[in-house]
């Protein structure tokens, strides 16, 4: 994968340096890590899933965390479980992997499974109240009238 270069926007753009970590992190973690294969699906405006191919590993073999905009799920596989077996062909991959991903923010883990080899994390995005968007009112004119004359008599005072 090509990398891309962010300096110009880098000079013309306050406060998203965060962002353009996060993707030259990503393009760099892309090209070593491969494994397990995932799909992220969107269910709706604010549900996600994650889903990992996890064949051959036991719930107690996956550690699922979930850090602030940071999920990391980590699966060991045992290692006295494939000794004394003599494999001709060995093509389940049977190693232990690290998965990062970037979390955007209120995003929390909701439920995590596994099911026929598949690991499947359900993630919802949760917007606090006060950051949600709300219709402010609009007043009538008579209004704006008395909350000048309010605001002229502060000043008279304050003088």
């Amino acid at each position: 994968m090509n990398r891309f270069d962010f300096t110009p926007y880098r000079r013309s753009t306050v406060g998203f340096d965060r962002l353009f970590d996060l993707l030259e992190n990503n393009a760099r973690a892309q090209q070593s890590e491969n494994y397990p294969p995932f799909n992220i699906e969107r269910n709706g405006e604010d549900h996600y899933r994650i889903t990992l191919a996890v064949a051959g590993f036991k719930n107690e073999e996956i550690e699922i965390t979930a850090q602030q905009n940071m999920l990391l799920v980590t699966g060991n596989k045992d290692a006295d479980e494939a000794e004394g077996k003599q494999f001709l062909h060995m093509g389940i991959a049977n190693r232990n992997f690290e998965r990062r991903f970037e979390l955007a923010d209120f995003v929390r883990v909701d439920n995590a499974a596994l099911a026929d080899g598949l690991l499947i994390i359900d993630m919802v995005r949760e917007i606090p109240e006060a950051m949600r968007p709300r219709t402010i009112p609009i007043n009538k004119t008579d209004n704006v009238a008395k909350i000048t004359q309010e605001q002229d008599k502060k000043e008279d005072k304050a003088a």
